[in-house]
């Protein structure tokens, strides 16, 4: 592991196992039942709120494998944690922050890591939702067939320092042709940010309705929305900025995600 982990009351009723795969090895969390769902954790890492949203997932049928790729785990997100996370990533071999037209090395291992969840749980394929420096992993893993329901949550790389990177995702140009591929025969890709969120910029998400069609489903939030007891610019749609009440933008935004899920992956639901 190239990063430090603990366990916490939080992560407690997960079941915890190791993934190797091209020279990568990463400890990975388990939990539910139905179809497989990979939770890729935004900087600093798996943070309580992450685990929030991984249950939600469970709650809605699935199983949720959340793969411990920087940070503690469990731990919150502190100024401190941030910066030594996103260090982490910047130095890191398996990620590609600054380069345009790249999918990060990690992919392959999260490729990986669904197959190995698809095989484990069953059903018609996997879904899988990446945040921040990790939302358009997602998009790089629907190469893959089993891949049913990507979902992209403020995707931030490459880093958006210039015009140009503004209008790009971290996918490269022959991944990207799959993907565009597989949406023209059916595929459909989910995509959360807020409007005046520079980290994710407007631009990224035109790119994606412009290669994908009517299969982006693109959802922008007023920043207005956003949690306001957060600091920082309204960005994690999901986690932190969100605000988990019934008739919320933002908790409209969670809901439809897990619809999402539900549908791709063939999940029943049944009520009381």
């Amino acid at each position: 592991m190239g990063h430090n982990w603990r366990m916490t009351d939080l992560l407690a009723d997960f079941d915890t196992d190791t993934l190797s795969y091209d020279g990568m090895v990463h400890r990975y969390y388990r939990l539910g039942s139905g179809p497989a769902v990979v939770v890729i954790a935004e900087i600093p890492g798996i943070t309580p709120k992450v685990i929030e949203f991984a249950r939600r997932v469970v709650e809605a049928g699935c199983t949720v494998y959340v793969p411990s790729l920087f940070g503690v785990d469990g731990a919150g997100k502190k100024p401190s944690a941030m910066v030594k996370a996103l260090g982490t990533v910047c130095v890191s071999r398996e990620f590609t922050v600054f380069a345009t037209g790249k999918s990060s090395p990690v992919v392959l291992w999260l490729r990986e890591l669904a197959t190995r969840a698809h095989e484990e749980c069953g059903g018609p394929g996997v879904g899988a939702v990446g945040m921040c420096v990790t939302g358009g992993f997602a998009l790089a893993m629907a190469v893959d067939d089993r891949m049913l329901a990507p979902v992209l949550s403020q995707p931030s790389l490459p880093v958006a320092i210039t015009p140009g990177r503004r209008r790009t995702i971290d996918i490269s140009p022959a991944d990207l042709d799959i993907v565009q591929a597989r949406c023209e025969n059916g595929l459909q890709v989910l995509g959360t940010r807020f409007h005046c969120d520079q980290m994710s910029p407007s631009g990224r998400f035109a790119l994606l309705r412009n290669r994908l069609g009517t299969a982006f489903i693109g959802v922008e939030l007023p920043g207005s929305t956003a949690n306001p007891n957060v600091p920082g610019p309204p960005h994690s749609v999901l986690t932190e900025h969100l605000i988990d009440e019934p008739g919320q933008p933002t908790r409209d935004a969670l809901d439809q995600v897990l619809a999402f899920f539900q549908q791709k992956l063939g999940v029943t639901t049944t009520g009381d």
